[in-house]
Formats: C-alpha cells, structure tokens, sequence
C-alpha cells in the first residue's frame, strides 16, 4: 500500500521494535494507513498490511521517499549503517537496497533534463514566435508569388530531371566505354551469381550497360509524356496560378483552418474525458481466498467487515484478497463496448468538423469561379456565407460522409488491435490474412476520402445530398481521369517544394540565431541549455504552419478544378451558357464567350 506522509522516515525502526513502546509507536502511526489499529498484535497488523514491516533512512525525491543512500570511503552506507534489520528478523546489507536507488537516479535525471527544457523554453519562447510569425508570412507570400512563378517553377524543375537523366545516361555510357578491354569486366550478371559486397557489380560492364538502357527508356517515357500531356500540364499551372488569385480575394480562408483545429481540439477533449470517466468508473473487488475448503471460496467480499463476519469463524485460514479492478454488474461487463462506441463516436465527429471544413472553403472558392465578373459578383462574405450554407443545407451529408469514413476507421483500429494480439501467434495463414486485410482497408480509407473530399465541393456547388454528389463527383473525374492525375502530381511537386523550402530557410535561420553564429545578433540570442529544443519547436511549428496555408491552397486548387470540368461540360460559351473559366484559360483552350473577345 502507498500513503501519502508529511515527512520522511529518519531513523532505523522495525514495527516490532515499536510495538508496546508508546514514544515510538506514536512516531511509528505516521506511516501506517488510517485504519490501523495499535490493539491489535504485530503478525495481525503486518499480515493485514497496515503497517510496513520496517523503516530506514529516507530523503524525498520527486514526492516520493528513497533510502538516503551515500558512500563513504567506497562504502554504500545508509543512516551510517551498512546493514539493516528488515522487520522479520534478519539483517541484511544495504546494496540490496541500490536497485531502487538506481530506478530513482533515472526519475531524477528526467526531472532535471524536463527542467532544463522548460528554462529553454522561458527565455526562447518570444523568438520561437518570431520564427512562426516569418514562418507564416513565408507561406502567403509563396502562395501569392505561384500566380506568378507556378509555370517558370514547375518547367525548371521538368529540364532540371531530363537533364540529370541525360547526365546520368551520359556517366553510364563512359563507365561503360572506360571498362572495355580490363580483366573480368564482361563476365555476365548471371555467371558472377548474388554477391554480398555490391561494389563488384561496378567493375561489369553489364551491369552500366542495364543501368544505360534504363534511364535511356525513362528518359524517353518523360520525353513523350511532355509531348502528349504538354497541354495538360499548361491547364494545370493556370489552374494554380487561378487559384492564387481565389486566396488573395477570400483571404479570411487562410484563417479558417484555426477554427478546424479548435472543433477537433474540442472532440478529442470529449473523447479523452469519455475514456477517463469510463476507465475510472471500475470498482476493485475483493474475493475470498482460502487454502483449505470452505463454502464461501470465490465469494466476493468487504474487507472492512470481513474480520468480523461469519467467513473468519467457518474458514478461519481464509482471507479477503484483491481479485480484480472492475465489476460485476451488466454496466461493467459491457465497459469495453461503450469505450469501443466513444472511439467510434470520436472517429464520426473528427470527420464531420474535417468535412465542414472541406465543404465551407470549396463554397467559398465556388462563388469565386461561378462569379462571371471576378470579383464583382463574389458576395461579400463569402467564407462566412459558405459556413452558414453548411450549417444550415448540408449538416446530415456531411455526417452521412463522415459516418462512412468512420466505420472503415473503426474496422482499420479493430484489425490493428487483432494484429497486436496474435503477435504471439504461430498461426501464418492468420497472419498473411489479417495483413491483406489490414492492406485492403487503407486503401479503402485512401478512396473514400479521396471521394469525400470531391463529394463535399459538389456539394457546395450544387447543394444536392451527399449520395448524389459523390456518384457525380466520380464519374466526372474519371472521363478527366489524364488531367486529374496531372494536376495531382503537379500541385503535389509545389507543395512539396514550398513546405521544403519555408521549412528549411526558417529551420536553418534558428539554427544560426540560437547558435550565436549570426554576428548581427548575437548578443541578442537567449543562453540555452539545449539549443535544439527551440530550433525543433521552429521547425516542426513551420511545418505545421506551412502544411495549414497549403491545405487551403489545395482545396482551392481541387475546387477551381471540379468547376472548370463542369463549365467544359456545362457550357459552350454561347450567350446562353457563357463559359465561366477566366480569360487565361480560355484563351489556352482556344475558348471564347458569345460577344466577347479575350485579350
């Protein structure tokens, strides 16, 4: 049993040196539990485990009390003492207690390393912030700058691959020229066999001559997808430059994603406190343990009545013991299926405030390309106005979307629970199964929120119910299915070059502040125990920084996309159906409105 106490032991003191010395049993009381009772006998009182068999020397070490272990002249001492009665009659040698000492030097090296963490973070935290502001002002001015340099970034980086392809193939064919004539150089793949040591490879020239004729075929797939999709990857970049314009007239759009992270904060608090208040709602029972036979074995029981009922005087040798934390009743049984539904519930909730999110910033970036002059005809809120369309037409979609993404969720969570179980299990076939299974599922997750993602922009732009939309959405995506996959890659490329980019110059300008290498400042920069834990709080908050103003940027970009294939397929530019695409796109798909000549 553990008690809470005032101070300390100080002293060498077993219980039956203290029993029927009243100074010292007083002194004794102090650490024994509140029931205990001084009548009874000393084997009574330490076989009820009311008070400890003995006590030594301690010091208090992270609220909790340690033997006061100290060496002198190469000798463990405790109290002085290298030796100590245990309470039953023996003496035994404080080394034994060292163990305990060594467990307690870790806690107290945690302690101090959290501590120094924490000083770090006091007198850093100003300029932590300082990284994050530059952080975020980075991201919108990268996102304000693809309008201009999206085409210029990804045509680089195009040249840049052929080009190292060609360098590569261009290394390949001199390795392989330089290796005619040497000794053991045109021994085949097949006759060298499987070697441990890869270098031998090198001194093949089969093995440059394979290395040759695969890049030379790589280099002619890019080549000819540049030929044929060469229209397509210009539609893209227009695309992104287009949405670079939707974000710098709906701005607000940057900030929503706070109100998203504060509705998910608000449901994991409700899961956590659900699990907390479930797991802690058990109640420790007590069963009665005997050697010998008695009728009340296996009975539960109290253990502050037991002494005195009818148990003790039928079995005198049995006693009430601890069997289990839980329950009896029908609630207890059933603990783990309601703590199964909070996770459940945790899963349908997180989803729908993600697909709130989703469905307000596409009806925003709607009424920006359904707006025939931009930004004229835009309302004048339109984040506000998307929010509260949301709220007030499409609540049950997005729950039936989130619902289903949930129980895919929910079977993914089961499958990796049944995965931890059968760890021990000799059973391969069951293995091979479950990780089909498990393999299955995410790639369902992967699909269904794919789906959801294009079902929720038709759903803000047309307002029909969630079934309706996501068949829409996916049949209009795979008679585009060429352009998809290039606007996917291509947007892909500039997140990832921009997280990459603010990332790195933000991280490495903390690097250089907190390490004092930046003469400008360097007296400014705060003294650190660690300077890491300020540079990895800059890094992995820009990230997070980054990755918010991206998501945004890429709903807009998915948004714009859908509208753009439902204005191909919609309209014909007629005075009737005017295409609603900006003039950029228009003019790069050779498409003009009735009455209308675009520059």
């Amino acid at each position: 049993p553990q008690i809470c106490v005032s101070k300390c032991p100080d002293r060498y003191l077993t219980y039956l040196t203290a029993h029927g010395v009243p100074a010292e049993l007083g002194y004794y009381r102090n650490f024994c539990v509140p029931t205990f009772d001084p009548r009874k006998g000393p084997i009574e009182v330490l076989k009820d485990r009311e008070c400890p068999a003995m006590l030594i020397p301690s010091t208090p070490l992270a609220r909790r009390c340690f033997p006061a272990i100290q060496a002198k002249k190469g000798v463990i001492m405790v109290g002085n003492e290298t030796t100590y009665d245990d309470g039953r009659g023996h003496r035994r040698n404080v080394t034994e207690l060292l163990e305990g000492a060594k467990k307690a030097n870790v806690v107290l090296e945690t302690r101090q390393l959290a501590m120094k963490i924490f000083e770090d973070y006091t007198v850093s935290w100003y300029w932590i912030i300082i990284g994050l502001v530059i952080a975020m002002v980075a991201s919108l001015i990268f996102i304000v700058l693809l309008r201009f340099l999206a085409g210029i970034m990804v045509w680089v980086m195009i040249v840049m691959v052929i080009l190292v392809l060609g360098y590569g193939i261009f290394h390949c064919y001199m390795e392989y020229a330089k290796l005619k004539g040497e000794a053991g150089s045109d021994v085949s793949l097949a006759d060298l066999g499987f070697q441990t040591d890869l270098r031998v490879y090198l001194h093949l020239r089969q093995t440059w001559l394979a290395f040759l004729i695969i890049l030379c075929v790589v280099e002619l797939v890019i080549v000819l997808l540049l030929i044929f999709l060469r229209k397509r990857i210009l539609i893209a970049i227009a695309l992104i430059k287009e949405a670079s314009r939707a974000v710098g007239h709906v701005m607000s759009s940057l900030l929503f994603p706070l109100c998203t992270f504060f509705l998910l904060c608000l449901c994991i608090a409700y899961w956590a406190s659900t699990a907390v208040f479930l797991s802690t709602s058990n109640e420790a029972v007590y069963k009665v343990f005997n050697e010998s036979t008695c009728p009340f074995s296996g009975q539960t029981c109290r253990p502050e009545t037991f002494n005195t009922s009818n148990v003790t005087k039928l079995c005198p040798d049995a006693q009430c013991l601890f069997a289990f934390y839980g329950g009896e009743t029908a609630y207890h049984k059933y603990l783990i299926v309601l703590q199964f539904f909070n996770v459940f519930m945790f899963f349908w909730l997180a989803n729908f405030v993600i697909a709130l999110g989703q469905v307000t910033l596409a009806g925003a970036f709607a009424s920006y390309y359904w707006a025939f002059k931009k930004p004229d005809d835009m309302p004048a809120f339109p984040l506000f106005s998307a929010f509260g369309r949301a709220l007030r037409y499409h609540t049950g979609s997005l729950a039936f979307g989130a619902l289903v993404l949930a129980i895919v969720q929910v079977i993914r969570v089961t499958l990796e629970y049944l995965d931890h179980r059968l760890k021990a299990a000799e059973n391969k076939f069951a293995k091979f199964l479950l990780s089909c299974l498990k393999c299955c599922f995410w790639c369902l997750e992967k699909f269904i929120k794919f789906l959801n993602r294009n079902a929720y922009i038709m759903i803000a732009i047309y307002g029909t119910n969630f079934c309706t939309s996501a068949r829409n959405a996916f049949f209009l995506l795979m008679r585009n299915i060429i352009r998809v996959a290039v606007l996917d890659k291509v947007t892909d490329f500039l997140f990832f070059l921009g997280k990459l980019l603010i990332v790195g110059s933000v991280g490495i300008l903390a690097f250089f502040f907190f390490t004092q290498r930046i003469k400008l400042v360097q007296d400014t920069a705060p003294p650190l125990n660690y300077y890491w834990v300020p540079i990895l709080t800059v890094i992995v908050g820009s990230y997070l920084i980054a990755h918010g103003f991206f998501s945004v940027y890429g709903m807009c970009v998915d948004t714009l996309f859908l509208c753009f294939l439902e204005d191909l397929e919609r309209n014909d530019g007629s005075a009737e159906k005017p295409y609603f695409m900006s003039p950029d796109l228009r003019k790069l798909l050779k498409k003009t409105n009735a009455g209308q000549a675009d520059a």
